[in-house]
């Protein structure tokens, strides 16, 4: 194994390497990796859902304290995430890479075998990309399909006055984590329990991908966004493209305990940090009340909890709904992350 820096090997020996972390493709991938492009043989009767994110070192992560097999599992989960929020199964992804040249080859290795590992847990192949040397920051640019039936996509429109609105598993961890990490005093010595798992929570984000194909199977929410950028940016997609008003109940969100307690040691509002910051990665859905019945059959075979913190109504009012004092008081809901100011 090469101790070097990727400056010393040739593209070749880069796609050699990667090859060296996947798993045989199956007999429906015609053409893979090593032509100018990939031939998948489509899948019969499913409609093919796309998406591509990428992660620019220095604006998604900091290699100086998110190691390299992390950066690599992160760049393929918040792929697979917005799947999970369409209802589809993940099929083939494609990797771009923008190498500095100083970038040591444990780290390429590490970085591929990250994704690598998230890859063959979710059962999607790696089938082609392409590689590139920069002088700028590493940039990981990963594009991946996924395959639903065509009355069984999610969209963010379809939500309607009186739907329930519920979110998966529990809130505010991952933004937790990354402030554990920027946090001065917490960057030597042996870190608790409770800020390991809370820098585990935004280093290894677990894309919700069984919960979003057992909705789209069930046909029980009638909306769904992944909440890349926070909860209040996701209800806010919604609430757009569905054109309804959004009501939740502060005292219902799922806060994870740990970063609750981390936040208050830091003087900020868990709930403003659980609504605003984004690297959750759960799924906030709708649900009509009368299809009660379809979630219950689908949250028995899910993997994860999912909880009611609000509802759609017809005005087209955001709201945060809350008790400070003892007293009930509703305020606009606040904006989430934006990556354009």
């Amino acid at each position: 194994m090469s101790t070097g820096t990727i400056a010393d090997l040739d593209e070749a020996e880069l796609v050699a390497r990667i090859q060296g972390h996947l798993a045989t493709p199956p007999a429906w991938v015609i053409v893979g990796i090593g032509d100018d492009a990939a031939v998948i043989e489509p899948e019969r009767n499913r409609l093919e859902v796309l998406t591509v994110d990428a992660l620019v070192e220095g604006v998604h992560f900091e290699r100086r304290f998110v190691p390299a097999h992390a950066i690599g599992h992160r760049a393929l989960a918040v792929n697979l995430s917005d799947l999970a929020a369409m209802g589809a199964s993940p099929r083939v992804a494609l990797l771009s890479l923008a190498l500095p040249q100083d970038l040591l080859c444990t780290d390429f290795d590490a970085i591929v075998g990250g994704l690598a590992a998230l890859a063959a847990r979710h059962r999607i192949h790696l089938v082609g990309g392409n590689l590139t040397r920069t002088s700028g920051p590493l940039v990981l640019d990963v594009t991946v399909t996924g395959s639903v039936k065509r009355r069984q996509v999610l969209t963010r429109k379809g939500a309607r006055p009186g739907d329930e609105i519920l979110v998966t598993g529990s809130l505010g961890a991952a933004a937790a984590g990354l402030q554990c990490l920027q946090h001065e005093p917490l960057q030597t010595g042996a870190p608790s329990a409770q800020v390991q798992r809370l820098v585990n929570r935004y280093r290894y984000p677990e894309p919700r991908l069984r919960m979003g194909q057992l909705l789209s199977r069930s046909k029980a929410a009638t909306s769904c966004v992944d909440l890349s950028d926070g909860l209040a940016d996701g209800l806010r997609q919604i609430a757009k493209a569905s054109e309804v008003g959004i009501a939740i109940d502060a005292d219902a969100m799922p806060i994870d305990p740990d970063a609750w307690d981390w936040f208050r040691s830091q003087g900020r509002d868990p709930v403003l940090e659980a609504l605003t910051r984004g690297d959750d990665y759960e799924l906030a859905f709708c649900v009509r009340p009368r299809q009660r019945g379809r979630l219950a059959a689908a949250t028995r075979h899910g993997d994860t909890p999912v909880t009611r913190i609000g509802v759609c109504t017809a005005d087209l009012d955001l709201v945060l709904r809350r008790v400070v004092d003892g007293r009930s008081q509703q305020d606009p809901l606040p904006k989430g992350y934006s990556h354009f100011k």
